[in-house]
């Protein structure tokens, strides 16, 4: 596995703490690239995402005969994953940069990590629970919680998000290579769901 490192992330309250998880992963060795939808643009601080990645922060398409900005990514994480984006991307709506990416590494069979956020009456919409199936099959692996969980059952407003738990997915990832365990074999396997509170959890 490479080291370069998307972090796409979406137009949640919780957007503006992504420069904490950018931070710990080029701590950790990667190269990070951040994509914004365009609603994370009203969330984040662009600049200070380019500063810290020393990549530009990327969110709409480049002028066909641009040269590309960032290099192919080894590893996706999707973080804020909104409601949205989770459905867009189930269904292969690729309408923005984000989704455009995330739909073509998808078609490639790229490693993705997705942590939903999102109130619990959009996490009990049939749609959602759907596309978390489809894209599971996929072989996304999600981090969700209490709250995100197809069906939750009630808001939790005192959970923070579970950037933690999304640094220990990657991690994973970084152990099956580093054990050279067939990673895309690996991905084709039984996927659990990581929940913050409980750690890994058998998908149903």
């Amino acid at each position: 596995m490479g080291h370069v490192l998307y972090v796409v992330v979406c137009g949640a309250g919780n957007a503006a703490s992504s420069s904490g998880f950018v931070k710990e992963m080029i701590n950790s060795g990667w190269d990070v690239c951040v994509i914004a939808s365009p609603a994370a643009l009203a969330f984040i601080d662009a600049e200070d995402l380019a500063e810290i990645s020393g990549h530009p922060v990327r969110s709409k398409f480049k002028d066909p005969d641009a040269p590309d900005l960032l290099p192919p990514p080894d590893v996706i994480v999707v973080a804020p994953a909104t409601f949205n984006t989770v459905n867009k991307l189930a269904n292969g709506i690729s309408d923005t940069l984000a989704t455009a990416i995330l739909c073509e590494a998808l078609g490639k069979k790229a490693p993705m990590i997705m942590a939903p956020w999102m109130n619990c009456a959009l996490a009990n919409h049939s749609a959602y629970t759907r596309s978390i199936r489809t894209l599971q099959g996929d072989g996304v692996r999600f981090v969700l919680t209490e709250q995100t969980m197809p069906g939750a059952v009630r808001d939790n407003p005192d959970e923070g998000f579970p950037w933690a738990t999304v640094s220990e997915a990657v991690r994973k990832l970084q152990h099956l290579d580093s054990a050279s365990e067939d990673l895309s074999n690996a991905l084709d396997a039984p996927q659990t769901d990581v929940d913050a509170n409980d750690g890994p959890r058998p998908t149903a």
